[in-house]
């Protein structure tokens, strides 16, 4: 491993991804497997974004040694190594996805990296970019030429006000709610509808109704979105708070599934007076009862399943699962109905 080293010769990997490539021990919790290879451009001055729940935010207070992000730390290695182990294991991988930070330089050395993994793998390819580095449709399109088939586009918060409080100025910090959208609409007209991914994370301080709105909004656009459970970092501006209670993270992943797969509208739904759902408009138990509404969301493989399967990207392995990195079995199944209605009252929710 070498440290403090830079893109595009150099990226950081997962742990998850590092042990997949047997460039860590380790192992998976119940057997999981990786899917996708998640890579991170690395640069020596950090991300310049001050996200206040983030821990690549470049305000954080940690030591170097409790240094991580999305929970667990991501080591660096050469990307020449990188790419000799995943063409190695390209039977046991589907996509790769190649993520950017806040640097003036990661948009170029994304399309560097990605267009090295398009001439040397057969692997999926995909782009996480940041809005805040792309300044029109020509940059957009470049990423597609250098070999990338899928975008994705970290919105995170459910709001314009918390995207400002959390992500702009209320921390001081570069980014623009506006700019993302304009930027998810360009990308939906480059990479076509359905190859375009915004992530949004549940617990920051919205109501689940705000949540479904803006998944609505995500598939009006006919871009996909991505769930993910809020974690807090310790150092950063949010490091102390709770992760979202399981109901209201269940709640929302029905609510996403159904929505993307055009089975409800939010106009059905039915909200009690604190913005929490209490009634979908539509039977939901046949739903439930296939465990995939509460799969972990990414992008797909060549056949439309989930690639992107981050095992234990937001807990713990062996603690409660925000997303399966699997399918969920009969015990799951049986855990996760007994979560669904969890903060409501019973005869304020939806009967089965």
């Amino acid at each position: 491993m070498i440290k403090c080293s830079e893109s595009p010769k150099f990226t950081k990997t997962s742990l998850a991804a590092a042990i997949t490539l047997k460039l860590k021990k380790g192992s998976f919790y119940r057997e999981a497997r990786l899917n996708c290879l998640n890579l991170l451009l690395s640069y020596d001055s950090g991300c310049v974004g001050r996200c206040a729940y983030c821990g690549l935010a470049n305000n954080r207070v940690i030591s170097p040694e409790e240094n991580t992000f999305i929970r667990v730390k991501w080591p660096t290695y050469d990307v020449d190594e990188i790419l000799q182990r995943a063409k190695r294991d390209e039977d046991k991988l589907k996509r790769v996805c190649v993520a950017m930070v806040t640097h003036p330089q990661a948009l170029a050395d994304c399309n560097e990296i990605i267009s090295r993994f398009k001439h040397n793998t057969s692997l999926l390819i995909s782009a996480l970019v940041t809005p805040t580095m792309i300044k029109n449709k020509r940059q957009i399109k470049q990423l597609k030429e250098s070999g990338a088939d899928s975008l994705g586009i970290a919105v995170d918060t459910a709001t314009g006000e918390l995207f400002g409080k959390l992500r702009g100025s209320g921390v001081e910090g570069p980014h623009s709610w506006r700019h993302y959208w304009q930027v998810i609409k360009d990308a939906v007209a480059v990479f076509g509808p359905g190859n375009v991914s915004v992530h949004l994370i549940v617990g920051l301080g919205e109501t689940e109704k705000e949540m479904v709105e803006t998944i609505h909004r995500v598939n009006r656009q006919k871009a996909v979105p991505h769930l993910f459970a809020f974690f807090p970092e310790k150092g950063s501006a949010l490091g102390t708070l709770s992760q979202p209670p399981i109901g209201q993270y269940r709640r929302i992943q029905l609510a996403r599934h159904l929505i993307v797969s055009r089975l409800i509208s939010p106009q059905q739904m039915q909200f009690n007076e604190d913005g929490k759902i209490v009634d979908y408009g539509t039977d939901i138990k046949s739903a439930v009862e296939t465990g995939l509404p509460f799969m972990t969301s990414g992008c797909p493989d060549a056949q439309g399943e989930t690639a992107c399967n981050r095992p234990y990207g937001n807990e713990r392995p062996g603690e409660l699962l925000y997303n399966y990195p699997f399918r969920p079995n009969n015990d799951d199944v049986k855990l996760i109905k007994s979560q669904l209605w969890q903060g409501l009252k019973e005869e304020q929710y939806q009967s089965w």
